[in-house]
């Protein structure tokens, strides 16, 4: 097969059906300040004609190719900002303030670290960031662990964190920050939209074992997908912790195959999920009865990125997603068209939340006229939007967190082209996946007050 890209612009959608130590970290930081017309202070202000942000991802390490589809997204945002290239999602965008001047009228310019998945590097290069490069915004990550800390970081600093991928409870649950915003979705949504959809699939009575991630993300998701599926008859058989970057998950699927479960419940993601489900795979979980019934392996949080690393071992196999290439809004259509013709492949579900978390950033700064965290965040807090996939999306001032409708996924029997490879069975309505701020499995945060950093 050739390896030629081929711009997706010229594709047809047959053709394309065919990734404490947080204020130390800060200590020493230079201090940049201006007022304006609210009159406060703020860390970095841009004094010249460019504005600087900071994007900060998995470069390295098990969930590097999400890092990697995230930075292009971030340049394919800031072409767009600039008024570079067709627009993309600027042109759905409702209600919208952007107008392709850059922001503010000052052009955007962006600087780059590698988290390496582990928080203590996204810590030190967040820092970095804030310190010598002066940027106003940090955004990235692909691991919940990184996102954590930076968010931390951040509201130490007193700059704006626009979360990128992460999708534990704990983001804007137990340790929510007013500089913090997610636009990704999270453990409890996935639990939520999966619950009718796999009772629907397999019915109401199944013995889970779960393999999971040994660190916030992992454990949070474990527990919205078991209380999901308990509350459609499931039992629990077993649950095991692993370590994020394991490579060989021979030792832990091994026990499995002598237990009474019917039904493996993956916790994993990136590299580490491709590597644990081939495995599970070739150990023949998958041609196994139990109980009378065929095995099933369930994925809870899906990319397309995953799947392509995965290739025939998905098919079948359900989970969900924040977003799809293949959804058919006009927001989406247009992120699609615009990715595909700058690199060649549809954008990833990171690729997706990266970029509207960018364009989003930008807005709220033109509706507030400043850059100042406080004002700027209060401008995010409580903003309801359309036009950037997954239909009308509030921003909660609660706790930051962003509600829209959800996708359960499944790997597709015969995939068309190499991209092809989900399919979406369910769009779940965001009203199915919403909860309060204060619901148990998000108790104990609190956003506390914005900080500007002076």
């Amino acid at each position: 097969m050739s390896n030629k890209k081929t711009p997706l612009s010229t594709w047809t959608r047959r053709d394309v059906l065919k990734a404490s130590a947080a204020s130390t970290a800060i200590a020493g930081a230079p201090m940049f300040f201006s007022r304006h017309a609210y009159g406060a202070d703020f860390l970095n202000a841009p004094t010249g004609d460019t504005v600087t942000l900071g994007f900060n991802v998995p470069q390295s390490g098990p969930y590097a190719d999400e890092g990697a589809d995230e930075l292009r997204a971030f340049e394919l945002a800031v072409e767009h900002l600039n008024g570079e290239g067709d627009g993309g999602m600027m042109n759905t965008l409702q209600p919208s303030a952007l107008k392709g001047n850059g922001i503010l009228g000052k052009k955007v310019a962006y600087v780059t670290g590698d988290t390496q998945t582990k928080s203590d590097a996204a810590r030190a290069s967040a820092k970095r960031m804030i310190e010598k490069d002066g940027v106003v915004m940090v955004s990235g990550g692909s691991s919940s662990g990184v996102a954590i800390a930076v968010q931390g970081l951040c509201q130490e600093a007193g700059v704006i964190f626009m979360a990128g991928l992460t999708h534990s409870n704990d983001t804007t649950g137990k340790d929510r920050k007013a500089n913090g915003f997610r636009h990704f979705f999270n453990g409890y949504m996935s639990g939520a939209a999966l619950g009718p959809v796999l009772e629907k699939a397999y019915g109401t009575d199944r013995r889970a074992y779960h393999l999971t991630a040994d660190y916030t993300w992992g454990w949070t998701q474990e527990a919205s997908v078991q209380a999901s599926t308990e509350a459609i008859g499931w039992s629990t058989e077993q649950k095991v912790l692993t370590p994020v970057g394991a490579g060989d998950f021979s030792q832990y699927i091994t026990p499995i195959l002598n237990s009474e479960a019917d039904t493996l419940i993956l916790n994993h993601y990136g590299k580490d999920m491709i590597n644990s489900l081939t495995q599970a795979v070739q150990f023949g979980l998958r041609d196994k009865q139990v109980n009378g019934k065929d095995f099933q392996i369930i994925v809870p949080l899906y990319s397309r990125l995953m799947a392509q690393g995965a290739g025939d071992n998905v098919k079948g196999i359900y989970g969900s997603t924040n977003w799809h290439w293949s959804l058919e809004d006009e927001g989406s259509k247009a992120f699609v068209k615009s990715f595909g013709a700058k690199f060649g492949n549809p954008p990833s579900q990171a690729a997706h939340t990266c970029y509207v978390q960018t364009l989003l950033y930008a807005d709220a700064a033109e509706r507030a006229g400043t850059f100042e965290p406080c004002q700027l965040g209060k401008a995010l807090e409580g903003h309801k939007f359309d036009g950037m996939g997954n239909g009308p999306t509030e921003y909660r001032a609660e706790d930051h967190q962003c509600f829209k409708d959800v996708l359960v996924v499944k790997g597709k029997d015969n995939p068309s082209s190499q991209f092809d490879l989900l399919e979406i069975v369910e769009i779940t309505p965001r009203a199915q996946v919403e909860y309060a701020h204060d619901h148990e499995m998000f108790a104990g945060g609190d956003l506390g007050s914005c900080n500007n950093g002076a």
